[in-house]
């Protein structure tokens, strides 16, 4: 029995007309996702980076050949507001992993592309990323994988209806 059917226990003697169901899951959800959160922090951290700028790095990094897209392109891939991006590019251009440059399709913005420097440390935190997440879901076969898998998707399909953000690169959903 862990914490949270612990919980549920004393819920159900003191609440019997509540069925606490869902909170069994969405506790099990959210303290596995502190435990993912923390171990995912450690890792970039060997790398000098956190979850923030290593989304950054790692959607750029993805993107393609040039390793650049416009600020907006960025703020859709991670899901965050205008302010947050421009304040996580200017300290990962400030760390030299990062520059900007005028769009030549578009004199009035700008692309944001991964520097040398950039490239090396996100292509070594990526390796590291990938292979330290399959040490945390290394207790569960492929076939539950799978089946989980679906299963969050579909329940994330409700909040995120017609998304184009991906879980892959180490987007929010890390991640």
């Amino acid at each position: 029995m862990d914490r949270v059917e612990r919980i549920l226990e004393q819920w159900r003697r003191e609440r019997p007309d509540l069925d606490v169901a869902a909170m069994g899951t969405i506790g099990r959800m959210t303290r596995l996702g502190a435990h993912l959160g923390h171990a995912m922090e450690a890792n970039m951290a060997r790398h000098g980076l956190n979850r923030a700028s290593f989304d950054v790095l790692a959607t750029l990094r993805r993107s393609g050949s040039s390793y650049a897209l416009s600020p907006s392109e960025l703020m859709d891939w991670t899901m965050v507001t205008s302010g947050t991006m421009t304040n996580r590019i200017d300290r990962l251009e400030e760390a030299g992993l990062v520059s900007r440059t005028r769009d030549p399709k578009d004199g009035r913005g700008s692309l944001v592309a991964l520097t040398e420097k950039g490239y090396a440390i996100v292509d070594a935190a990526v390796g590291d990323h990938v292979a330290n997440q399959q040490r945390l879901v290394a207790g569960l076969s492929e076939a539950e994988r799978e089946t989980l898998d679906a299963l969050l998707a579909k329940w994330l399909s409700g909040f995120e209806p017609g998304q184009k953000g991906d879980v892959a690169g180490g987007s929010s959903p890390s991640d």
